[in-house]
Formats: structure tokens, C-alpha cells, sequence
């Protein structure tokens, strides 16, 4: 008998760790080469880890809602004869024993973007205890400093503090049941602060108590849902947003259009959208503002050199995810339409893989699906801009001609450019649009697929 350790597979660009969600398989299950052993979820998509050998589940290292590294062990699995990937004793201890000095550089690379509601960094390095992401995201988000999070009975292993924990200490906390001894160190820590510039979040919890009568319903966040109002949170306390409008004529796109689709369909079996053909105009328009597609580092700018364009896509469960085209200027559009509609089709069957989430240079969000004329967005962080394309409307518009003006009825939308105003001046936001307007107003009516 052999034994193989089961690790947390590389999910994509700039994903270094998952939290397990559910457990599929039990210890003494017997497992199938691509049986689907557990279920994870990063901050942007749910997966679930197959097995690459059979044989018998005889421990799982890691519980529900636990934080793994990507490279780390999560399961053991007996299988039958020798293999080179049996368990050693002796490494395992060292892996174990080095564990920690892996979680501290990790620490401290996270430690860099995470900013309590007081508005300064807190140094989880200077703790006692070690403190998984998660953890840390949260204490972070509810103002939780270090001093109060290190007084927090953990249940995890080796006394650590869970996120059961945590949440369970806020919840506390905001019903005004926190043990004595948790009290006094939180007025110790804030004692020295006297002048704040920004109101602390539990403080304005308790200005503005929400109360709710016995015919309310109170319904529990979806984790998907927590982790984008926290993504939203952190973007705006991030980028100075301002916004662009801007009113283009589409009325070329909209007849050669629905001049085309039956033909596109036939030859190419895709529904021919508006989406790709306005994806192609902002791609170009990028390709003529290449600041548009950074992103920022401290006091430095990242130019990007690929352009990638996310897409925000609705989920079954009403909330929005964004997949990513890569390298959408050098697809014609054809290619163009075959990657907007597999992406689409994936995101509403929950099929999206975690590469096709990462990568994203610049977001485009249609918020004309839901009637809206127009949208404010918020920017996808680390980019430095989002386009929001508002419905089309039939409108009657002046149309200007060599032989004088006249009155006329024109398809048109409105386009709103919100941008990171630390980078990006009120000059190239504008022109960024102007450009897409452009592009879209000039589209070619006699052009092929």
C-alpha cells in the first residue's frame, strides 16, 4: 500500500489560496481517478479538486471553512502498490515546521493591501498567533484591530482563530455581549486615538442601530455576495472614481445588425450580440489609449501589455461575475463573438474555471440589460477603468447633412466611463470614450463578418 497526498492545484493567475467549502468524499470513501473529492471557492469562483489516483480516502487534512495555500496537501488517499508519491514521515514533519515561515511571507504580502476602517494598515506580523487571509479580511472589514483580535478564543487547531470565531466575536460585539475581557483591551487600544479622521465602522454601527420588527425577514448573505460587497468597499476606499458620458449613434450597428444575424448564425452557428461588436470598438480604443490598461502599485504605474477585457456576466443566484477575454485585440469578430457567448453560456451554468476570471486589464458592464440609460460603475480593482453601456434607445435626433439639417429617428446609447482619477486625468477618460464613440458612429454597414 502506498499513500498519496492530494494538493491544492494552481487555479490561475494571481490565486495563491482557496477555503474549502464542502467535503465530497469521507474517510473510508473509495475513490475514482477524477472523482471530485472536495469543493473550494476563491474570491471569485467555486471549484471542486479531483482526484489523480483511485483509492481509499484515509484522511482529510484540512476542515470546512479552512484557508489552503495553493501547493498544499489537503487530503490522503491509500492507494494499491508503490508510488512516487508516497507520504514521507520526514518531509512532512519539515513541511510542517516550515509552514509558518511560508504563512509569514504571505502575511506580509497581503499585509500590503489590507486597510482597517480607521484608515491605517494593521501589522498582523507583530502578533502571537498566526491568522489565516480570511481572517484577516475580516477583522479588517469590521475594524477588529490585532490587540482585540489576539483575545478571541480560537476553536481551529492549535487554538487558532477561526472565521466561525470572528464572525461570532462581531456578531457579539454589534449586540453588545462581548465578554469583559475583550472589552477593556478594545478602550485600551482606542484610548490613544483621540482624533480620527474617518469614523471607525463599529462606531457608526452603533450612531445608526438597525433594528428589525418580528415581521421582517432577515436573510443571510451568500459568500459570493459578502465577497463582493467587500470588493466594492475596498475599490472605492481605493480609486478617486469620477465619471465620462458620452451619447453615441449606433443606429450603422443596429441595421447591419439585424441585417446580418440570420447569416452569422447560419455560417458560424453563434448568435451574433451587440456585445462583441462594441467589445472590438473598446479594444481598439485601448489600443490608441494604452494608459487606460495599467495598473497601479504604490507610487508606480504597471503598464499592461496584453489587453485583456472583462465582461461582467449575471449568475444564476442574481449576482455578477466577470470572465476575460484574452487578448481581445486580435480577435476579429468572429473570435470576438465565439468567446463573449462560451464565457456567457459557462457563467450562467456555473462552469467558469478559475483562469477564466483572472487576467483583466480594463471591465465593460452592459447595465442597458436591466433598462438603464445609463450606470455609474465601479471600477474592478486593480484596473483603472470600466465602461458601462447603456440601453439602446430609438430617439429622434437632429442629422446633419450637406443639404441642411433635419429631424430623424436614430438608435442611441449612452456610454459612461467611471476612472481611477489618481492616474487618470479628466482628458484621457474623456478622449478614452470619445474614441469608443467614435469607433462605434464609424462602423463600417458594407463590412463582412
Amino acid at each position: 500500500m502506498a499513500k498519496f497526498e492530494l494538493k491544492l492545484p494552481k487555479m490561475g493567475e494571481s490565486v495563491a489560496e482557496a477555503t474549502i467549502t464542502t467535503w465530497l468524499k469521507e474517510v473510508g470513501d473509495t475513490i475514482e481517478i477524477d472523482d471530485a473529492i472536495v469543493e473550494i471557492a476563491t474570491d471569485k469562483v467555486d471549484s471542486e479538486v479531483p482526484s489523480e489516483v483511485e483509492g481509499v480516502l484515509v484522511e482529510k487534512l484540512f476542515d470546512v471553512d479552512d484557508v489552503v495555500q495553493v501547493g498544499q496537501a489537503i487530503a490522503v488517499i491509500e492507494t494499491d502498490g508503490e508510488s512516487a508519491d508516497v507520504v514521507n514521515e520526514e518531509s512532512s514533519v519539515v513541511e510542517a515546521e516550515t509552514a509558518p515561515e511560508e504563512a509569514k511571507i504571505l502575511e506580509t504580502e497581503i499585509e500590503e493591501t489590507v486597510v482597517s476602517t480607521s484608515g491605517k494598515t494593521i501589522d498582523f506580523s507583530e502578533g502571537s498567533k498566526f491568522y489565516s487571509p480570511l481572517v484577516k479580511n475580516i477583522a479588517s472589514a469590521e475594524g477588529v484591530s490585532l490587540e482585540t483580535l489576539e483575545t478571541i478564543p480560537g476553536t481551529g487547531k492549535d487554538g487558532r482563530v477561526t472565521k466561525n470565531d470572528i464572525l461570532k466575536y462581531v456578531e457579539n460585539r454589534n449586540n453588545g455581549t462581548v465578554q469583559e475581557t475583550v472589552q477593556t483591551t478594545k478602550k485600551e487600544v482606542a484610548q490613544p486615538e483621540k482624533v480620527a479622521p474617518v469614523a471607525k465602522k463599529e462606531e457608526v454601527s452603533k450612531a445608526t442601530p438597525i433594528t428589525a420588527s418580528g415581521e421582517d425577514e432577515i436573510i443571510e448573505m451568500t459568500r459570493m455576495g459578502k465577497l463582493i460587497s467587500h470588493h466594492m468597499i475596498d475599490s472605492v476606499q481605493t480609486s478617486a472614481h469620477v465619471q465620462s458620458f458620452i451619447e453615441a449613434d449606433v443606429t450603422n450597428i443596429w441595421n447591419w445588425r439585424k441585417k446580418v444575424k440570420a447569416d452569422f448564425m447560419k455560417r458560424e452557428g453563434e448568435n451574433l450580440t451587440f456585445t462583441p461588436i462594441f467589445m472590438e470598438a473598446v479594444a481598439k480604443a485601448i489600443k490608441d489609449f494604452p494608459m487606460i490598461n495599467i495598473s497601479v502599485s504604490g507610487d508606480t504605474i504597471i503598464k499592461k501589455k496584453n489587453i485583456n477585457l472583462g465582461m461582467a456576466a449575471a449568475l444564476p443566484d442574481g449576482n455578477l461575475i466577470v470572465p476575460v477575454i484574452k487578448n481581445a485585440d486580435q480577435l476579429n469578430l468572429v473570435g470576438m463573438t465565439k468567446s463573449v457567448n462560451d464565457l456567457a453560456n459557462r457563467a450562467r451554468n456555473n462552469q467558469l474555471k478559475p483562469d477564466d476570471i483572472q487576467g483583466g486589464t480594463y471591465t465593460v458592464t452592459n447595465v442597458g440589460t436591466f433598462g438603464s440609460i445609463m450606470g455609474t460603475p465601479i471600477i474592478n480593482q486593480p484596473q483603472v477603468g470600466i465602461l458601462a453601456l447603456g440601453a439602446i434607445r430609438k430617439v429622434p435626433a437632429v442629422i446633419e447633412t450637406p443639404d441642411g439639417d433635419f429631424i430623424g429617428i436614430r438608435y442611441k446609447m449612452f456610454l459612461s466611463h467611471s476612472y481611477d482619477h489618481r492616474v487618470v486625468n479628466g482628458a484621457l477618460g474623456g478622449q478614452f470614450v470619445q474614441r469608443v464613440k467614435d469607433y462605434l458612429e464609424a462602423f463600417d454597414v458594407n463590412r463582412g463578418f
